[in-house]
């Protein structure tokens, strides 16, 4: 079997993280698992705590908060799969480093730091096309609830929104999970493409 892309998306608590390491297990046994996170607060820091503790203890962990895909480079040879746990955290990560404020002045400062996280999107599929593992990469859907009341929460939105269309776009399949159900999109979509695009 080929390597493959897989985006896991969902909401919060909906179960992606687990759903996302079963893959993992399943598609080979060199699992490389990069987390974005950092312990800035003791609410994070449990929740960091949780997830090693689940991990499987021979899985290589890597992390990195901002730089992603330059520091799976020294790991990939020796990888089946990557799994990246996860998007959201690195999104918001990314826009807090062009942003180091937290405040958003003009316009030309909120396109500057889209782009950031674009390149940083190409950048991890670039590593995904030049080496021989699997991707399974973890995300947040957030554009489905209210609009947030901050320039920079909206800011945040469209770029995780984004980010999520330029990984999905390239992955073989997209699982949505909701109440720890996933639904692969990626075939439904197909399933339900218009038929002047199908073969008679």
């Amino acid at each position: 079997m080929g390597k493959e892309l897989i985006l896991v998306l969902g909401g919060a608590r909906a179960g992606k993280s687990a759903f996302a390491q079963g893959l993992a297990q399943t598609m080979g046994h060199r699992v490389l698992c990069v987390v974005t996170a950092q312990p800035h607060d003791e609410e994070m820091r449990r929740r960091i705590r949780h997830h090693k503790q689940r991990r499987p203890a021979a899985w290589r962990v890597v992390e990195e908060p901002l730089v992603v895909a330059q520091a799976l480079g020294p790991f990939l040879d020796e990888a089946d799969v990557v799994l990246i746990d996860c998007l959201t955290v690195w999104v918001s990560n990314l826009l807090l480093a062009a942003l180091p404020e937290g405040l958003i002045e003009n316009f030309s400062q909120a396109e500057a730091a889209e782009k950031a996280v674009s390149r940083a999107m190409e950048d991890l599929l670039a590593r995904y096309r030049e080496g021989g593992a699997s991707f399974v990469v973890v995300s947040n859907e957030v554009g489905m609830g209210l609009v947030p009341e901050y320039p920079l929460g909206r800011l945040y939105r469209d770029c995780l929104g984004r980010a999520n269309q330029q990984v999905a776009a390239q992955a073989d399949r997209v699982y949505c999970l909701v109440a720890g159900l996933p639904l692969d999109w990626k075939s439904l979509g197909a399933a339900f493409s218009p038929t002047e695009n199908r073969e008679p």
